[in-house]
C-alpha cells in the first residue's frame, strides 16, 4: 500500500464538551469524533450513541455523573456501525434500541464492519479488548416506537435512508431538540460507504419538517438555534450532492474509480477539505457513490481486505 488511510495517522486525543442543547438534554461531542447525546427524564437516562469501546463510554457516564445520579436504562444506537455501538456493554442498560432495519445489518456485516472499522480507527479502539462481542439490540421497531422516561416522551423514528438504511432519529418534543445520528453532521465530512446518496436529501428534507430548535448531530458541535440547524442540514446536503454528481457524471460514461475519485476531489477539497475526517471518508464516498451510480443499489460489505483492495487502486 503506497500510504496508510488518513485516520491511521489520527493519534491525537480529542476535546470534549458537554453542552446542553434543551433542558436536561445534552451533546457529548469531541472535535469530530463519534458523538453521543443524553436524555434526562424523571427517574432515568437515556444515551444516544454507545461509543466505540467500553473505554470511550465511560468517557460519556462521568459526564452523566457530573449532573445526574439517575440510572442509566436506555441506550439507543441510531446504526449499527462499530465506532457507534460496540462500547454498549459498559451503560449496562435494560433496554438497547435499533431500527429492525439496523439489527439485520448487524446479522449480515456487523463482524465485518468491526474487523474493517478497527483497522481504519486504530485511536478509537485502545481498549478493545474490553468489547465482549457484538452489540444486539433488546429491542427493535420498524417505523417509530416511543419511550416515557417518567413524563417525558421521546421519540424514535426511522424517517428514511441516509447514512445507512437503517437510521434512526431520536426526537424530544417537549423540548424540540432532535438526535439526528450521522444523518446530519457540523463541519465533519459525512461518511457515505454505506449511504445511499439517492436518499438522503429526502430525508434531510424530513428532518427540515420537524422545525427543531436544536439538534446533537452524528459529529461535530452542538447545533443551537434554527439558523444553526439549518446551515448544517445545507452544509450536509451540499457534501452529500458534490460527491455525487461529479462521481456520477464518471460512472455514466464509462469511467474508472480512478476518475470519479479525481472528479470528486476537484468538487469537494475546494469547499471540505478542513473538515473533520474528510481525508479518511473521501475514498470510500467515492467508491460508494461509484457503485450506486452504476446501479448498485445495495451498499456492498466493507471488509478489512476489501478496504485495502480499494485503497490501493486509487493509489494509481
Amino acid at each position: 500500500m503506497a500510504k496508510a488511510f488518513a485516520s491511521q495517522g489520527d493519534l491525537s486525543e480529542k476535546k470534549i464538551t458537554f453542552d446542553e442543547i434543551g433542558r436536561d438534554l445534552w451533546a457529548f461531542t469531541a472535535e469530530g469524533d463519534p458523538n453521543s447525546g443524553v436524555i434526562i427524564g424523571d427517574d432515568s437516562v437515556m444515551i444516544v450513541e454507545a461509543q466505540a469501546t467500553p473505554r470511550l463510554a465511560n468517557m460519556v457516564i462521568d459526564k452523566v455523573r457530573s449532573i445526574t445520579d439517575k440510572p442509566i436504562t436506555h441506550l439507543v444506537l441510531t446504526h449499527y456501525h462499530a465506532v457507534r455501538v460496540l462500547g454498549a456493554s459498559a451503560y449496562d442498560a435494560d433496554q438497547i434500541i435499533m431500527s429492525d432495519v439496523a439489527r439485520g445489518m448487524v446479522a449480515e456485516r456487523g463482524q465485518e464492519d468491526w474487523d474493517s472499522e478497527f483497522q481504519r480507527f486504530p485511536r478509537l479502539f485502545e481498549g478493545h479488548e474490553s468489547i465482549p462481542g457484538l452489540t444486539w439490540p433488546t429491542t427493535t421497531f420498524s417505523d417509530s416506537m416511543t419511550v416515557y422516561l417518567g413524563n417525558r416522551r421521546v421519540d424514535i423514528k426511522h424517517i428514511g435512508r441516509a447514512h445507512t438504511a437503517g437510521d434512526a432519529v431520536i426526537h424530544v418534543a417537549d423540548e424540540n431538540v432532535m438526535f439526528t445520528g450521522d444523518i446530519v453532521e457540523d463541519h465533519s465530512a459525512c461518511y457515505c460507504g454505506d449511504g445511499y446518496f439517492g436518499d438522503w436529501g429526502g430525508t434531510l428534507d424530513n428532518i427540515m419538517a420537524y422545525d427543531v430548535d436544536a439538534i446533537a448531530p452524528g459529529r461535530g458541535d452542538a447545533l443551537v438555534g434554527k439558523d444553526a440547524v439549518a446551515r448544517a442540514i445545507d452544509s450536509t446536503r451540499d457534501f452529500v450532492d458534490s460527491t455525487y454528481a461529479p462521481a456520477a457524471k464518471i460512472a455514466a460514461r464509462g469511467g474508472t474509480l480512478k476518475e470519479a475519485w479525481d472528479a470528486v476531489r476537484a468538487s469537494c477539497d475546494p469547499k471540505f477539505k478542513d473538515y473533520a475526517i474528510y481525508e479518511h471518508c473521501l475514498p470510500f464516498n467515492v467508491s460508494r457513490a461509484y457503485d450506486e451510480a452504476r446501479g448498485i443499489l445495495h451498499p456492498r460489505i466493507w471488509t478489512d481486505k476489501r478496504d485495502l483492495e480499494m485503497w490501493e487502486a486509487l493509489q494509481g
